[in-house]
């Protein structure tokens, strides 16, 4: 049984529909990275997972329960976290109280999982008053991953984490990415550095025009020449 599933997904905005017919798998454990060019779909997709986005046909299963149509904070307790691309941090909030933020539904101490996101993360460990907004680009990302993982998260949706960010920070956050990955939390990820993203992942989709265009393991798509012309800028 597949950890995600979604099977056919049609959804969009009002009238507008941006995906027709989507689906996608991952695997518990696994990072599974969806490039394609702008406005293909790729954003909707996630939000249709966690509820943001209205599914009008298909469906979404996690851990085999159908959760279509299901509100984003229910979905969120079932193990799912999502991670923006942009407006992911509480700006005006600490470092500190952005983490707290983090495990709003939990009713039990947290303070454990505060300190192994410190750990994690030591930049932030060094600053935990430092206002959000005063980090840098590639900090506050950093800042979303910790929050994200306040709630023991099986299933991360991730959306461009490295977008904008200088490229020695582009590294950090892959990195960290990996690290989280290798503690047993599955991903999927959209990342507009998809050369990169796709040499961390186990298995990739190409998605076009709110379709699905390919599926491979990561190395073969890397390998793929076509998707190199299109767009690895190869």
């Amino acid at each position: 049984m597949n950890l995600l599933d979604v099977s056919n997904v049609v959804a969009g905005y009002g009238e507008t529909e941006i995906l027709h017919g989507v689906s996608v798998t991952v695997e518990q454990g696994e990072i599974v990275t969806i490039i394609g060019p702008n406005g293909s779909g790729k954003s909707t997709l996630l939000k249709a997972i966690i509820g943001l986005v209205q599914t009008k046909q298909g469906q979404v299963s996690f851990r085999g329960e159908d959760i279509t149509g299901m509100a984003p904070d229910l979905i969120v307790r079932k193990g799912i976290c999502y991670v923006p691309q942009s407006s992911n941090v509480f700006s005006s909030l600490t470092i500190h109280e952005n983490l707290e933020m983090g495990a709003f539904v939990r009713t039990d101490d947290y303070r454990h999982r505060i300190a192994e996101a410190y750990d994690l993360f030591p930049d932030l460990a060094e600053r935990p008053n430092e206002r959000a907004g005063r980090l840098s680009g590639g900090q506050r990302q950093m800042l979303a991953l910790a929050r994200a993982l306040m709630l023991d998260p099986i299933l991360l949706l991730l959306d461009e984490p490295s977008a904008g960010l200088a490229p020695n920070m582009v590294s950090l956050v892959l990195d960290k990415i990996l690290g989280i990955n290798r503690t047993g939390v599955a991903m999927l990820l959209l990342e507009q550095n998809a050369h990169e993203a796709l040499k961390l992942s186990n298995r990739g989709y190409v998605l076009a025009s709110g379709q699905n265009q390919i599926e491979d393991r990561g190395e073969n798509l890397l390998g793929n020449p076509e998707v190199a012309r299109l767009y690895l800028g190869g």
